[in-house]
């Protein structure tokens, strides 16, 4: 897949998306990361022709977007936010149907069926209406829905969102699975651990633009840094501020970033790992206690709030909209 400068301005003037350039190779696992309102599902929207973009260009399997939607449409899958499965229907039905709008041959529909039914463990309920299935079992069946042409690229917005954490490992696996195989994916995603575990490469995107593009390894050493996550025996909200007061005050830690959590807060710097007897003395000095502290290695959460803090002067953001980002955020 080969994007370059979509835009997407809607009739109001408000650029959805502003100049995302991708360039995703045969068989990647490509994930596409962003808060709440980033701009993911439109860009992913004019990927798939459901959406022309305002400027740009899309190829998806060699075939141009704007000028042969029908042929990129027959490449590739899409797996929406909301399932497109007709409750009414067995997944059998379902498969069935979904065959014929795609147009696979009478012949192997049936093989075809039956692999995907075991592919996502739908075997054991292949003749149930699906309103009696969990949402789990429902995202399954959509995703085996988008398989049964075999697209050579497929397209997952969000897929897990709302599910719980074993249904979404499930699926995790089924992805992982047809990747495997030699499918191209691309995944919209607010789940920084499912991007880290599943993708290859990746893009943050906020506000509509792309602000960083690597494999996960790449961008936790580039822009990440070591994280202080210290627990307090008294972890009231007073305590915990004259902590982080303290804190800002140590001359020898270089441009720190401190969210608090609910058992006390944690330390975001470059230096982190320099001035850990400095931290101490200041919590010593400020009469503050600590029960517990430990020093990690940065995470695509902190990798994001980084390069969030470097294009946003936003005191005191308390929200990213990331699923995984829970912790207030301080300003420093």
């Amino acid at each position: 897949m080969d994007a370059q400068n979509v835009t997407v301005t809607y009739e109001d003037g408000t650029e959805a998306v502003r100049g995302v350039s991708l360039r995703i190779e045969k068989g990647e696992f490509f994930g596409f990361l962003g808060p709440n309102g980033a701009g993911k599902t439109t860009t992913i929207k004019s990927l798939v022709t459901l959406l022309h973009p305002t400027e740009g260009s899309v190829r998806i399997n060699g075939y141009d977007t704007a000028t042969e939607p029908e042929k990129v449409r027959r490449s590739i899958g899409y797996m929406a936010q909301e399932t497109s499965i007709d409750r009414e229907l067995t997944p059998r039905e379902n498969l069935q149907l979904a065959c014929k709008l795609y147009g696979v041959p009478g012949d192997q529909r049936e093989d075809r069926i039956e692999a995907l039914l075991d592919l996502v463990d739908l075997q054991d309920v292949a003749d149930t209406r699906s309103e009696k299935f969990s949402g789990g079992m429902k995202k399954r069946l959509d995703a085996a829905s988008v398989l049964v042409h075999r697209p050579p690229v497929v397209f997952l917005d969000e897929p897990t969102t709302g599910l719980d954490p074993e249904a979404r490992l499930r699926l995790w696996d089924y992805f992982e699975r047809i990747n495997e195989q030699g499918t191209t994916v691309f995944l919209t995603t607010q789940y920084l651990e499912e991007a880290d575990q599943l993708c290859d490469r990746l893009s943050l995107l906020q506000d509509g633009q792309i602000i960083a593009t690597g494999s996960p390894d790449t961008l936790k050493s580039e822009f990440g840094t070591d994280v202080f996550e210290i627990t307090l025996d008294n972890p009231v909200e007073d305590q915990i501020e004259r902590a982080v007061q303290a804190v800002r005050r140590i001359e020898t830690l270089d441009e720190p970033t401190i969210r608090t959590t609910e058992n006390g807060f944690t330390v975001r710097s470059a230096r982190a790992r320099e001035v850990v007897s400095d931290l101490f003395a200041a919590l010593d000095d400020t009469g503050v206690s600590v029960s517990d502290f430990d020093i990690r290695s940065p995470t695509l959460d902190d990798v994001f709030l980084a390069l969030t803090d470097s294009s946003s002067d936003t005191a005191g953001r308390a929200d990213t909209g990331m699923a995984s980002l829970s912790a207030q955020e301080v300003s420093t």
